[in-house]
């Protein structure tokens, strides 16, 4: 098993930027799937990016196209979601999520099923 753990969400107006950070407590190499997800009460999870396993490649929702960006830095073990142009579409809690075991998924959404993910962040966003 392991730990994930999110920083770096806050309250910010639209047209603001915010970094959210998550620490990994294992070495977050090219064989482990990364990804972010957010909830808000009542709606169902969306898949917001992801980081496919052995291939680097990176994915986002259409939602946040343009907007988001995800990376990662394998020496500290940390992954990135980089938010701009925030929008009050996007006020939610934001988890970061990892799996060892996937090979390969549908739909983003999938990513919410991680086996591994976080606590949270609160991302809200003023109009």
């Amino acid at each position: 098993q392991f730990q994930l753990v999110e920083s770096g969400g806050g309250s910010v107006e639209a047209g603001g930027s915010l970094t959210l950070s998550c620490v990994v407590s294992r070495n977050t190499d090219t064989s482990l799937w990364v990804a972010w997800f957010r909830q808000t009460p009542g709606e169902e999870r969306e898949g917001v990016a992801a980081i496919i396993a052995n291939d680097g490649t990176t994915i986002l929702a259409e939602s946040v196209k343009g907007r988001f960006k995800i990376s990662k830095d394998n020496g500290k073990n940390i992954l990135y979601l980089e938010m701009n142009s925030l929008i009050p579409e996007d006020t939610a809690m934001y988890f970061c999520a990892a799996d060892p075991y996937v090979r390969h998924i549908l739909s983003l959404g999938a990513v919410a099923e991680f086996d591994y993910s976080g606590q949270g962040t609160q991302v809200t966003v003023s109009s």
